[in-house]
């Protein structure tokens, strides 16, 4: 699991900003929360968004949607989805048998979780297993390489659509070569 920022204009935020021209700077932006096959880098689930905002909130829906198109063993995620209540919707509800996300440092500090499944994160957190977490960036990287990074549409329903598209179209590209 991953969240990225997708631009709405061709101009890059960066290039935007070192021109100086201020029209364009941007308080909202799309955002895009992947749940991705680790061995194919297909997409399985897909939701989209408002940034800047917390990447949590998009994670139940893309990961029912990634469960309903796929048997799911385990699901990673880095440190801004460490909640108890994403761990028991993924074992409980799901019935996926592994979830692994780093705990976040803001949330406990130096003591000790109090929650079952935080606590086996904090207990035993398997490093190996994790490491695999980069296939996602690998995958959102391939994404805006070949789909480009920003979008065309203007209003957020068109957005959506767009983004739903594009998430097709990278799967059929996937499934072509």
């Amino acid at each position: 699991m991953d969240a990225t920022g997708l631009d709405t204009r061709y101009a890059s935020r960066h290039y935007v900003n070192r021109s100086g021209y201020k029209r364009f700077t941007r308080l909202a932006w799309p955002k895009l929360t992947v749940a991705c096959h680790t061995t194919s880098h297909l997409l399985l689930g897909a939701v989209f968004g408002r940034g800047p905002s917390q990447d949590s909130p998009h994670f139940p829906a893309a990961v029912r949607q990634a469960a309903r198109l796929a048997r799911v063993g385990r699901v990673l995620g880095d440190a801004a989805y460490d909640a108890e209540h994403n761990h028991g919707l993924c074992r409980d509800r799901l019935g996926i048998p592994e979830s692994i996300f780093p705990l976040n440092p803001r949330n406990t500090g130096r003591k000790w979780p109090q929650t079952p499944y935080r606590r086996a994160m904090k207990r035993g957190f398997p490093r190996a297993t994790y490491n695999q977490r980069w296939q996602v960036e690998s995958a959102i990287s391939r994404h805006k390489r070949l789909l480009r990074p920003f979008l065309r549409s203007r209003s957020r329903p068109a957005q959506r659509v767009e983004c739903q598209i594009r998430v097709l179209t990278h799967n059929i590209m996937l499934l072509a070569a």
